[in-house]
């Protein structure tokens, strides 16, 4: 018998969150499902680096770390736990999973889910499609304990498990849509319960401290309640709910592989303390598109920080410019093809500091070339040293220059596109790509009569 409530709480947010939150979600309260969303544009472009290192790497090596105490934890709390952690290499960290859970002694089954994998064009170093849950959805209902993917949408880490658990398909796309709002709200860990929160002070300072990972109550029909465990950190409320509703959001339609939420008939109202229910929310087939991420090396870029305190500040910016173009052209080389000054007036009439009398003039660079960026740059800036203006110091020694990385987004054809979910039992199986589309369109008139709660 389907449980009717499906408790899906979130322990990461990005590659780098509070690590201890696994274990605080598995032990703070009553859940069914533990999602991680490990996978930004910044890191496919890290885990891509890491993978030219050692081929068998290029997933998010916390989330085992983080498995070596929480894996036995969920176990014992009968908790299934989905995560993108896979980034690159889904097969691999599911291999590592196994090997983990067979050395601790916890007999957990583990599957995964590919395909999001394109081909890299030149001069690129990753290039992957965001699937949706379907594939999720197939490894649960397999019977999996643990579920690792790439590059999925952030909502999917919640589509898949609703849909497995209340027997959605494709053409549920209302219910599909509720759980697709949910998974926003819940994807970006505590933003959603005070974290990064413009009206923050209108909250405890005590509660804000430390702020717990939030949860969703999803039921059958795709609506569900945010909320949080009993006794963490936080707030859950109205404020905190909507901001995070419109996080990255660029109108009405909010669309995903699974189903084309409308944003415009999302119902927000309180539950009691800490609680706030989503419902009402429609929902229109996906696109025939899925968004592919592409990232690069961009080129090499350095950054030099000087610090101006006093009088003229003005002046003193504009002499260190002039100082460091001609230093430059005498020493012969050619100037790096991006030079961006930026002065920041961070100083204060008649200062009781130092610090608080100083400006901040930011000088950054950048190249194709690693050498235009590197010594010669760094050098110009630090022969002004004695010879500049007054009380000459910055914030840093300079460096050699380091990479970075750019990220490009482009549309292709879901239907070109594998999707697969690997079994715990090792079979293939391919996921088709929705059979109902709808090209994208702005949204002129809400599907619903209005009118709406205030907050919505």
């Amino acid at each position: 018998m389907t449980a009717p409530v499906l408790r899906i709480g979130n322990a990461s947010g990005f590659y780098g969150d509070r690590f201890d939150a696994l274990r605080e979600m598995l032990t703070g309260g009553p859940l069914d499902i533990l999602t991680g969303d490990y996978l930004a544009e910044l890191t496919m472009l890290i885990l891509g680096r890491s993978r030219l290192k050692d081929p068998q790497k290029g997933y998010a090596t916390t989330f085992l770390r983080q498995l070596e105490d929480g894996l036995g934890l969920a176990h014992e709390r009968g908790v299934k736990i989905v995560a993108n952690a896979g980034g690159l290499n889904p097969a691999g960290l599911a291999d590592a999973v196994r090997q983990l859970a067979d050395k601790a002694g916890v007999p957990v089954t583990v599957a995964h889910v590919e395909g999001d994998s394109l081909p890299i064009p030149d001069g690129f170093l990753t290039a992957n499609a965001y699937l949706g849950g379907s594939g999720i959805a197939a490894c649960l209902r397999a019977g999996a304990d643990v579920v690792v993917t790439g590059r999925v949408t952030d909502a999917a880490l919640v589509t898949g498990p609703a849909a497995a658990h209340f027997g959605w398909g494709p053409d549920d796309l209302d219910a599909l849509a509720g759980a697709v709002v949910a998974g926003h709200v819940l994807e970006c860990g505590t933003q959603a319960t005070g974290g990064n929160h413009a009206f923050f002070g209108e909250h405890d300072p005590a509660r804000l401290r430390r702020p717990g990972f939030p949860l969703a109550e999803i039921h059958a029909d795709g609506s569900s309640v945010i909320t949080k465990h009993d006794g963490t950190g936080g707030v859950v409320d109205l404020s905190t709910v909507t901001a995070q509703l419109l996080y990255e959001t660029g109108g009405a339609r909010y669309a995903g592989p699974d189903a084309t939420a409308r944003l415009d008939t999302v119902r927000l109202t309180p539950d009691g303390p800490d609680r706030v229910r989503i419902d009402g929310v429609r929902g229109e087939a996906p696109p025939p598109t899925l968004k592919a991420g592409l990232t690069r090396l961009g080129g090499w870029r350095n950054e030099v920080v000087f610090v101006l305190t006093g009088l003229d500040i003005e002046a003193k910016a504009d002499l260190v410019k002039a100082q460091f173009a001609d230093a430059l052209e005498r020493g012969g080389a050619r100037p790096p093809a991006e030079v961006r000054w930026e002065l920041a007036r961070t100083d204060h009439t008649d200062a009781d500091t130092e610090e608080r009398a100083s400006a901040l003039l930011r000088l950054v660079v950048r190249d194709q070339d690693a050498d235009a960026v590197g010594r010669t740059v760094s050098g110009a800036a630090i022969e002004l040293a004695l010879g500049s203006y007054p009380g000459f110091h910055v914030t840093a020694p300079p460096g050699k220059g380091a990479p970075y990385g750019v990220f490009e987004a482009r549309p292709v054809p879901a239907a070109e596109v594998e999707h697969i979910a690997v079994l715990p039992d090792g079979t293939r199986e391919v996921i088709e790509p929705a059979f109902r589309t709808q090209e994208l369109a702005e949204a002129e008139e809400p599907p619903l009569p209005g009118p709406y709660p205030s907050g919505t």
